[in-house]
């Protein structure tokens, strides 16, 4: 019997049987379960506030849960996500390999560009691509108005943003890797390209998902702030749909729903891909 177990049997008291047998009692704990009784309870008030209160209009929820112009804006989302965090890994990928260069000059241009984006909000960022147009009239001889619509505009913002993020997260994962890993791989003489996707990669993944599933879910909901520039994503929708009807709140509630259960699937196939990279590591537990 471990010390750990001793010390706790230790402070638990003990009561004889009848044949004399000192029998362990389990530890009562009072104050966890009264905690327990009373968080479940304010949740159960909360939840009966939320389902009985007649100003959230839960019917007009059902009716434009689903509608057509809801469904669009939820398409766009998602396809902006997508690309946004598509082409932001891969700049930050870049950038991360930059950052770990020996050549000086590509190490101080990407801390200067993880540096200079993780600096400017990203609503400003938004802005200035979106008044390109004031600084830069034409780009190779074609008007900036034309070039950058609203939705490029977006592409643009909030991929140069993610990217500076997406680099510390990608360097983060490749410096957790053990540098006697790299060193016994270039022993068994595997080339450089073997060396980083047989024995770098799969095991700074393990430390890329769990911050990269976090951006995921960050970008997603990030991407209502694209609605200022007219993006119609799945809040600027739900904001034009109750500018006609004045139904605030419901339409709001649509947007809120729809959030959230997209970023619940998205938690749960982060769980599992954390799980594929988590094998034979005691995190599989």
């Amino acid at each position: 019997m471990s010390s750990d177990t001793l010390a706790q049997h230790a402070a638990v008291p003990e009561t004889p049987d009848k044949a004399g047998t000192p029998r362990i009692v389990p530890q009562r704990r009072f104050g966890q379960w009264t905690a327990a009784a009373a968080v479940l309870l304010l949740l159960a008030l909360a939840a009966n506030s939320v389902l009985r209160n007649d100003a959230f209009q839960w019917g007009v929820v059902a009716d434009y849960f689903t509608s057509t112009a809801v469904l669009r804006g939820l398409w766009l989302t998602l396809w902006l996500t997508a690309v946004v965090m598509v082409l932001g890994f891969a700049l930050g990928t870049l950038l991360a390999a930059f950052r770990l260069s020996a050549n000086p000059v590509l190490r101080a241009v990407s801390w200067g560009y993880v540096w200079l984006f993780r600096s400017i909000p990203i609503l400003v960022q938004l802005l200035l691509w979106f008044n390109i147009g004031a600084l830069y009239p034409q780009i190779f001889g074609v008007k900036t108005v034309d070039l950058l619509g609203p939705v490029t505009v977006a592409i643009i913002g909030l991929t140069l943003h993610e990217a500076a993020y997406a680099a510390e997260v990608v360097r983060g994962g490749i410096l957790s890797v053990d540098r006697g890993q790299i060193e016994a791989a270039q022993a068994l003489g595997l080339s450089r390209r073997r060396r980083w996707w047989r024995i770098v990669l799969p095991q700074a993944m393990r430390s890329i998902v769990p911050p990269a599933g976090n951006m995921l879910i960050g970008t997603l909901k990030g991407t209502s702030i694209v609605s200022v520039i007219a993006v119609q994503d799945l809040l600027y929708s739900v904001q034009l749909v109750y500018h006609r009807t004045y139904q605030v709140i419901p339409l709001l509630m649509v947007a809120t729903v729809w959030y959230t259960v997209v970023t619940s699937l998205l938690g749960v196939g982060q769980y599992y891909v954390e799980k594929h990279y988590a094998r034979g590591t005691e995190r599989t537990r």
